[in-house]
């Protein structure tokens, strides 16, 4: 009976506790939207500079990353590097991996590896983007 009432306890105990100790973190994180200019390009000297594997933080790049490059004025509102990115037209998630030129304002350029052709279909599109930022960033687009 002393094993019972044990059990008893220890099952009371366990059940009593999970529904208290457990407590659901809330996601630090939000998606936003924005509307940007698109474009594409490779990972060739005459497109980047004499290091074209090289991006902007040093990472390296290689065909088939799913990687984008943004202008400059982005990175105030949280595109900033590895920021996750959904981009309309594609599948899965591409990472911040490069910075572009100054001149350039609300656009991105997605990585196309060494496929030229490829990246000239693309062109220049007017796409949204969804990206991941912290909820509580103070930089709200």
């Amino acid at each position: 009976m002393l094993k019972n009432l044990a059990f008893i306890l220890c099952c009371i105990t366990l059940f009593s506790c999970s529904n208290t100790s457990v407590q659901k973190k809330e996601d630090p994180y939000v998606w936003r939207t924005l509307n940007v200019r698109a474009t594409a390009y490779n990972s060739l000297a005459y497109q980047t500079s004499l290091q074209p594997t090289i991006a902007a933080w040093g990472d390296s790049l290689a065909p088939g990353d799913k990687y984008i490059a943004v202008s400059k004025d982005l990175l105030k509102l949280g595109l900033d590097r590895n920021t996750e990115v959904k981009l309309e037209g594609f599948s899965g998630t591409f990472l911040v991996k490069d910075k572009m030129h100054s001149k350039w304002r609300n656009r991105i350029d997605i990585y196309m590896g060494v496929d030229v052709e490829k990246a000239i279909e693309y062109g220049v599109k007017k796409i949204n983007i969804q990206y991941k930022t912290l909820k509580d960033s103070l930089n709200t687009p």
